[in-house]
């Protein structure tokens, strides 16, 4: 009888991946990805009237061969009802066998791989003196995007924005502490972007509330909120005017803040100046000059799944940690 397929719990997730280590993780396989090591991740989207569905996957090599597969749900009022913004599963299996080896909670996976996404583009797209940065939506996603970019950049003053400013001023009161860095809550966005070096936006917004005339050179934006075809933060002429890096082109180009500006004509594909494996990869140049804008359009890829879910399975099964189910004939 083989080994079972092991249940492992949002909490056990978050015990077991740390925002450092997944930053290593998904930093290596955006490089992965560059060289053709590992195949392209395939994306599919259900929108439905509240929100949405989607399903990411791929395969990667760890220390075995995986196929992860994650099924997320994405419905930005259920903090109304007190239901988490997102929620799902991810499926981890042996690409060799089809074996199913591990089901996971892909909240705590999904919120940190992406703040890994975010603070791996800080440290290549980011000017490295970057002193000054702006948050806006102050949820989890901040929170660890945040946490993430401390990693990577010395900032000393970071502002808070969010429609709530409840959530801004509590996002400010705690994070303040952690971090033993200055954290203020603001009301009025454009002045906090204009005396930003990086501006973080983690919104469901869907419409642009970000402009061209906001931003001072030499900013990185890190757009992570648009991931479906309704989302978007930026305006298109912001993008029109900024070097462009995305984590995956053709998934930018379908349901990216880039998605937008090429259906109103003002970028093309040809426009994109890398994914950000080909920077890290040292196929592309990242930042070339201090005032160059650069927009990494974020819309979140199987490849970060695949390498936060294969750490946290192997130190699962390692430490002995989660549930064994048994599917009959499966195991």
């Amino acid at each position: 009888m083989s080994e079972g397929t092991l249940l492992i719990a949002k909490h056990e997730v978050a015990n077991l991946l740390t925002i450092a280590t997944c930053m290593d993780a998904v930093e290596n396989a955006f490089k992965l990805q560059a060289e053709g090591k590992v195949a392209r991740p395939k994306i599919l989207g259900i929108p439905v009237e509240e929100g949405g569905f989607h399903i990411k996957a791929g395969t990667m090599n760890s220390s075995r061969h995986y196929f992860v597969a994650k099924l997320n749900a994405n419905f930005p009022n259920n903090r109304i009802n007190n239901l988490p913004t997102i929620q799902g599963v991810i499926a981890v299996c042996d690409a060799k066998n089809g074996k199913l080896l591990a089901l996971l909670d892909s909240i705590e996976i999904t919120i940190i791989r992406t703040g890994a996404a975010t603070g791996v583009a800080a440290k290549y797209l980011s000017k490295n003196d970057a002193k000054v940065a702006t948050i806006c939506g102050c949820g989890n996603q901040g929170r660890i995007s945040l946490k993430a970019l401390m990693h990577v950049r010395k900032v000393e003053t970071i502002y808070a924005y969010d429609i709530d400013k409840d959530q801004s001023k509590k996002f400010a009161e705690e994070l303040s502490k952690e971090l033993n860095v200055s954290i203020v809550p603001v009301d009025f966005l454009r002045n906090a972007l204009n005396q930003s070096d990086i501006i973080i936006t983690c919104t469901p917004s869907k419409k642009p509330f970000m402009f061209l005339e906001d931003v001072r050179p030499g900013t990185f934006i890190a757009a992570v909120g648009s991931d479906n075809e309704d989302k978007q933060e930026l305006d298109c002429s912001l993008l029109a005017s900024s070097k462009i890096v995305v984590d995956l082109v053709e998934q930018a180009a379908s349901i990216g803040e880039l998605h937008h500006a090429i259906e109103k004509g003002v970028t093309t594909l040809t426009d994109v100046h890398a994914e950000l494996g080909e920077v890290i990869a040292g196929h592309k140049q990242g930042r070339i000059s201090d005032d160059e804008v650069i927009i990494f359009d974020s819309t979140g890829t199987a490849l970060q799944d695949m390498a936060a879910s294969a750490i946290v399975y192997e130190k699962a099964l390692a430490a002995k940690i989660g549930m064994t189910l048994n599917f009959g004939a499966w195991n």
